[in-house]
């Protein structure tokens, strides 16, 4: 087992090496090491074109793990206090959003906007004033955020019950006792000790919405998210830039991983 191991891991993680390490390569073919060169990473950074695309996937990525903390924080405390069938049909709920292929989520967020929008258009012309444009919803920035937060959502909801179903309950009770509001015990109380799990889904959340391509490239409309011009550009042919912009990619999502789980780790020593 041993052997199988080490075998699958190598399977998995040599591929990643390889782009890494041609990533620096001297020479203009992707396949072929010519010597060592940082100028592709140079080159990416003063590409325009990548740079745009980085700022659209940091924005959707930013304000989609913000939005999916905030709700995916409510429903969990929300569902915490669910007993019964209701709350093992949400439970399940929340594990198929994680669980269905991103292709399926992809093609059904692209269906329901288009069909909401085309709903709510033609009600927005109806009431907008005569002859003054009205303005018209469309794929794009809007699409990718909302697609992104109904997805990512479904992390922060398990790692945030997680969280609350590890905390003691006196201590909530001992608030009440002391006559503070709901309010005032999430705020003094349950929120410090969740508050680990909330930054660890914001960030797994912000790696999911950077990294993702399937979901962004249905909705995306007009918008080129790094993943979706990465695509395009390999599509002519793959270079030592598309290699540099992995790795940096790459470098980015494992900081991002290794920091949520360090607060998942502190937080539990905190808790015990």
């Amino acid at each position: 087992m041993r052997l199988y191991s080490i075998f699958v891991y190598l399977f998995l993680y040599i591929p990643i090496g390889v782009i890494a390490i041609f990533s620096f390569n001297a020479g203009r073919h992707a396949s072929q090491f010519q010597g060592f060169s940082t100028q592709w990473y140079g080159k990416a950074l003063n590409n325009p074109f990548v740079m745009d695309a980085l700022q659209t996937s940091l924005t959707v990525a930013f304000f989609s793990a913000l939005f999916a903390s905030l709700f995916g924080t409510m429903a969990a405390v929300a569902l915490q206090g669910i007993k019964g069938p209701v709350r093992t049909v949400f439970d399940g709920l929340i594990y198929i959003a994680v669980m269905i292929p991103g292709i399926v989520i992809g093609i059904a967020t692209l269906i329901g906007l288009v069909t909401l929008f085309d709903l709510v258009n033609p009600a927005i012309a109806a009431v907008w004033p005569a002859g003054a444009a009205a303005p018209k919803l469309s794929m794009g920035m809007g699409s990718l955020i909302a697609a992104h937060t109904m997805f990512t959502m479904a992390l922060v909801v398990i790692i945030v019950r997680a969280r609350l179903a590890g905390m003691d309950r006196s201590l909530t009770e001992a608030s009440s006792d002391l006559y503070a509001t709901p309010m005032g015990t999430f705020r003094q109380v349950t929120l410090p000790m969740i508050l680990p799990g909330i930054l660890a889904g914001f960030l797994l959340s912000f790696t999911f919405s950077f990294d993702d391509f399937i979901i962004a490239f249905f909705v995306a409309g007009s918008e080129t998210t790094l993943p979706i011009y990465v695509f395009s550009s390999i599509r002519r042919g793959v270079t030592p830039e598309i290699n540099a912009i992995g790795t940096m990619v790459l470098a980015a999502s494992l900081i991002m991983l290794v920091t949520a789980q360090i607060l998942l780790r502190r937080g539990e020593k905190r808790k015990s």
